[in-house]
This record gives structure tokens, C-alpha cells and sequence, in this order.
């Protein structure tokens, strides 16, 4: 039996793609390894929205490589196509594969094997051709019903490497959560990059939200990363479904309304307080989440101290922060006030401890009260998993099982880095 191994780098659309083709691997009689451990396939879903990501995907490449230089080693995802060239003139690696061309990861491989010459290239471009994800990496099923993006926000190149905006037909959708809750899922997250512009044919967004909602089955419904600006009232509306969850990943990126118009983002500050008013009106213990970045050219002391009072008054479950960081082909690249990378060094340790402090406070409101857990993993008497606002639980109960939910009474609080919550199950 063939091994094979993969490394997933940056959004959750990515660790979706590589649950569906860790899936088809193993459907066709691969074992799946830790990418630490020797393997005869290496995959590596890269992700080029940061130096750092680079630099990670290129560290995966050379250990692969130690691993077992005889491997087939294929270099997939968003840093495949920004450095397809660099990629493609390293001799240890096989195959770079574009974004468009993923979902025939496993088909290059198989002919691989078969002594078949195939250009990635030639593969099927399908950006849909995925299949089920019920022998991936994690408990909760994701469904991606959109690919691709048209804002062109002046820090992002994903544009460049996902190409323009594309929408599942949603049929297509529908029918894979009906697959993915008939094969037992019982949490499902919607994923794309840009899925608040979902649009096909008549339907938007919160249109295939209600519909999944209204599907039969016990499952619950988590979205992932969404723009401020890609719903409206009807989707606010759903958010009392008793399978909606009650957490959301707003991408806020900065708490300076110049800073934001420079990045061109589709919203100001009064309009992003607005929506997690109308959310936590409908829930107040709702849990939004966000990403910012910090030092963006033009950045003043007064904008970056903007965003630190944003994330204490807005007090963010999560906040995930990252440095500013060049990306060629962008608008951003030719601003010229760039910030100091001392300053943005800083301004990070500043904002993280604001982050971590306002994430205790959020998590410490849950301390006496109940969540659903989806366990994730368990010994039978201990598990750990989430709760329906997406914060990490553990706790203590009888014949526990893996991808069950459970009632559970949060009685305490780890204060670690990542605080978890505490708890004992209620019968």
C-alpha cells in the first residue's frame, strides 16, 4: 500500500481542498501518513498571502524532500501559481499544480504511476471537481460553494493566484451537504473566498444558506470567513435558526476608516459596528471573529491605536493578526510610506496583548452556562472539541465518541495561550 502525506498552509478553502483529496487518495487504496513520517506522495497546499507563507511552503518542500527524495512531491495552491516558475525549476519537486487544476491532484498522481505523461495543465479544470471530504482531517465537513474574487483590495493578490469570481450552481450544493449529512457529518461549514458574493442565477448568498437550513438531518451549519459587505438583513435574519451557529469570521483588517479606504475594503468602520450590533442583538454572547493587519503603508500611530480600541470595544472572540506584508503585483507595493518593520514588530506585541486579553474576557462569560460540543477527539471518559460558538472545549462524561454532540456544562477555564474551556457533561 502506497503513503501518502500532506501539508495544508493558510485559509480554510485550502484545508478543504485538501480534505477532498486526502479523500480520493485513500478511496483508491492509499494510507494516510503525518507529513513528518516518509511517504511515496507528498502534497503541499501552499498559501502565498505573506512572506512567511512562502517561506513555510518552501521549508514543507525541503523536508519532504529529506524525507524521501525519491517521493513524488507536488506543489499545489495559491504559492503554485504566484512562483509557478521558481516552483517548477526545482528538480525535487514533480508536479506544480495551479489552483484551477487541484482537484486533479490524484489523477497526475495515478498516471504518475502508470508511466503516463500528463501537464498539470492539462487536467481538469473543474474548480468544483472535488467529491465528498469523509476522509479528511477533520470532524466538521466543509462545502465550498464559491471560488475566486472580483475586489481587488489593494494588499491582496488573490485575484491573481484564484482568479476571478465563480459560483457552485446550487444544486450542486444541496446535493453534496445532503451527501456529506447522509455520510454522517454532523457540523458543516461553507467555504470559499469571497462567499458572501456567492451569485448563481438568481441566488445569492442567504439564499443557500436558508436552503441548507431547511435541509433534513442533525447537522449544524458554521460559515467560515466572510466581507463585511456580503449580506444583508435577510441573512441576519437566519441567524436564529436553531442549526445556524452562533460565530462568524468578519474580516475587519484595520479600525481606521483612511487606512481601510487606502485597502480599498467595501465598508467604513460606523458600517462594520453596525452589523455586529444587528448580530449580537440577535445573540449577545455571538461570537465574531476577525483578521487585521497591522502596519499597512500610511499606518500613523493614531490610525494602528484606532484598531486597538476597535478590538476592546467590538471585544473579538479571535483576533488574527499579521504583519503587512509586500506582495508583488499589487497596488499596495508602489505606496511609498511604508511602515518600519521595527514598528510593525512592536505594534504586533501590542495588539496581541490586547487580542489575548479580550479573548479571556469573552471566553470567561461562558463559565456556568452551557454548550454543544461536536467531539473531535476522545478516550471515551475525556473529550475535546467545539461549541456551537466555535471555542475549544474539554470536558469529562461516559462512552464518549468521536463526531457526536454532547450537552456540556463549562465549569472552568485554562487561561493558556489559547484559553479552553472546562466543562463536565450534562445527562
Amino acid at each position: 500500500m502506497k503513503k501518502v502525506a500532506f501539508k495544508t498552509l493558510g485559509c480554510r478553502l485550502n484545508q478543504y481542498e485538501t480534505d477532498a483529496i486526502a479523500s480520493q487518495f485513500q478511496n483508491n487504496g492509499f494510507k494516510l501518513v503525518p507529513f513528518d513520517k516518509e511517504a511515496d506522495v507528498y502534497v503541499i497546499n501552499s498559501c502565498t498571502v505573506t512572506h512567511q507563507s512562502d517561506h513555510k511552503s518552501r521549508n514543507f518542500i525541503n523536508q519532504a524532500n529529506r524525507k524521501n527524495p525519491d517521493s513524488v512531491l507536488v506543489v499545489t495552491g495559491c504559492m503554485a501559481n504566484n512562483a509557478k516558475t521558481e516552483l517548477e525549476g526545482r528538480d525535487e519537486i514533480n508536479y506544480v499544480v495551479e489552483n484551477d487544476q487541484k482537484s486533479s491532484v490524484y489523477s497526475l498522481v495515478e498516471a504518475h504511476y502508470n508511466g503516463e505523461i500528463f501537464h498539470p495543465s492539462k487536467m481538469n479544470s473543474d474548480l468544483f471537481a472535488y467529491g465528498s471530504t469523509d476522509k479528511g482531517f477533520h470532524t466538521r465537513s466543509m462545502v465550498k460553494i464559491q471560488d475566486g474574487c472580483d475586489n481587488f483590495c489593494t494588499f491582496c493578490i488573490i485575484p491573481s493566484v484564484r482568479g476571478r469570481a465563480v459560483s457552485r450552481p446550487i444544486q450542486d450544493i444541496l446535493n453534496n451537504v445532503k451527501s456529506v449529512v447522509a455520510n454522517g457529518a454532523k457540523e458543516v461549514v461553507l467555504t470559499g473566498v469571497n462567499i458572501g458574493r456567492y451569485e448563481y442565477e438568481h441566488y445569492r448568498f442567504d439564499d443557500i444558506v436558508e436552503q441548507i437550513l431547511d435541509l433534513d438531518g442533525d447537522f449544524r451549519l458554521r460559515i467560515s470567513s466572510i466581507e463585511p459587505d456580503g449580506f444583508g438583513d435577510k441573512f441576519l435574519g437566519l441567524l436564529n435558526h436553531p442549526k445556524m451557529t452562533p460565530q462568524l469570521h468578519l474580516c475587519l483588517q484595520s479600525g481606521s476608516d483612511s487606512i481601510l479606504l487606502q485597502m480599498r475594503r467595501m465598508y467604513n468602520i460606523k458600517r462594520f459596528k453596525e452589523i455586529v450590533n444587528k448580530v449580537r442583538s440577535v445573540r449577545p454572547d455571538f461570537n465574531i471573529t476577525t483578521d487585521i493587519i497591522i502596519g499597512f503603508p500610511n499606518e500613523s500611530d493614531q490610525d494602528f491605536e484606532s484598531t486597538c480600541n476597535i478590538i476592546k470595544e467590538l471585544q473579538f472572540g479571535h483576533v488574527h493578526a499579521f504583519k503587512y506584508s509586500i506582495r508583488k503585483g499589487t497596488r499596495a507595493e508602489r505606496m511609498t510610506a511604508q511602515v518600519d518593520e521595527r514598528i510593525k514588530a512592536l505594534r504586533s506585541e501590542t495588539l496581541r496583548e490586547i487580542a489575548e486579553n479580550v479573548k479571556l474576557q469573552y471566553r470567561n462569560q461562558f463559565i456556568g452556562k452551557e454548550q454543544i460540543v461536536l467531539v473531535e477527539k476522545t478516550d471515551g471518559e475525556n473529550a475535546k472539541g467545539y461549541g456551537e460558538h466555535y471555542l475549544p472545549v474539554e470536558f469529562k462524561g461516559y462512552e464518549l465518541k468521536k463526531n457526536h454532540f454532547y450537552k456540556v456544562k463549562i465549569t472552568d477555564i485554562n487561561k493558556d495561550l489559547d484559553p479552553v474551556l472546562i466543562g463536565k457533561q450534562v445527562k
